[in-house]
């Protein structure tokens, strides 16, 4: 094989050696997300000096996966872990409004301790948010390696620059799509395969609002597409299944998609 080739493999190959594995990154979080929520699995700590070592622990493999991370040479790596960790009690009861929001939202959850254990809505919320608050940070590439990865496992897609508020309610959840600019308000309840989107995805436009703006207490059904950076749904409004919208609602707004139905009859075999 040509050697040239075998060199520049090799430059990369050591380029990145010290970079954490994407495994490496997802375990954290869902390791920090248990400490949290430990009733997502066994986690629980005996003491309250357990608890205070384990938090530590977490910052300082933050800070070393963070040291590790090439894509920002010049950052205090420490003083955003610290940073990271002081904001964790808000991230948390923000936490706690979604799982409410999804309890209550949802006829079928029988209590707040199966919402945490098995609601693919709330994994990809509770990655979102950690992700969001480490982007808030200025931290490149670990948010969004955090929100693929629970992409994968839940088929929700929410990018880490989307800005949601509190006490969102994601149902089912398999195909939702949320883009980087989107904005979320307060109890929103998204069902699966919507899809918060852009018009356009010319690369010029990428420092601009491309994604819609939700306000609050809007109810979004499934299949619904909603597009544009200048689209707003007005608070309070219903968005019914399959619709697409480029255009923005005024509150209290209903908007639902027309079918066109044809019904065949088939003949009856005795």
């Amino acid at each position: 094989m040509d050697k040239i080739f075998l060199q520049h493999i090799y430059s990369k190959q050591k380029q990145f050696q010290a970079v954490p594995s994407n495994e490496t990154i997802s375990r954290w979080a869902s390791d920090l997300i248990c400490l949290l929520f430990p009733e997502q699995a066994k986690c629980t700590l005996n003491s309250i000096e357990d608890v205070t070592r384990a938090f530590a622990d977490k910052e300082n493999e933050l800070t070393s996966i963070l040291n590790a991370t090439t894509a920002c040479q010049d950052c205090n790596n420490h003083l955003i872990s610290e940073t990271f960790f002081e904001r964790l009690p808000e991230l948390y009861r923000v936490l706690t409004t979604d799982i409410n929001a999804i309890f209550e939202g949802d006829p079928a959850a029988k209590s707040e301790f199966e919402v945490i254990r098995t609601y693919p809505g709330f994994l990809a919320i509770s990655f979102y948010r950690l992700a969001h608050l480490l982007l808030q940070l200025d931290v490149p590439l670990l948010p969004r390696l955090l929100t693929e990865f629970a992409h994968s496992k839940t088929g929700i897609d929410i990018h880490p620059g989307a800005k949601i508020d509190e006490s969102l309610y994601i149902d089912h959840g398999t195909g939702i799509v949320i883009g980087e600019t989107t904005e979320i308000g307060k109890h929103v309840k998204l069902y699966q395969g919507v899809t918060l989107g852009a018009l356009s995805v010319n690369k010029t436009m990428a420092n601009i609002k491309r994604h819609p703006t939700v306000e609050d207490h809007v109810i979004i059904y499934s299949g619904a597409t909603i597009l544009g950076g200048e689209t707003v749904i007005g608070h309070h409004s219903l968005i019914g299944g399959n619709v697409w919208l480029t255009k923005s609602v005024q509150p209290h707004s209903t908007v639902y998609h027309m079918p066109s139905i044809k019904v065949i009859k088939s003949k009856i075999i005795d």
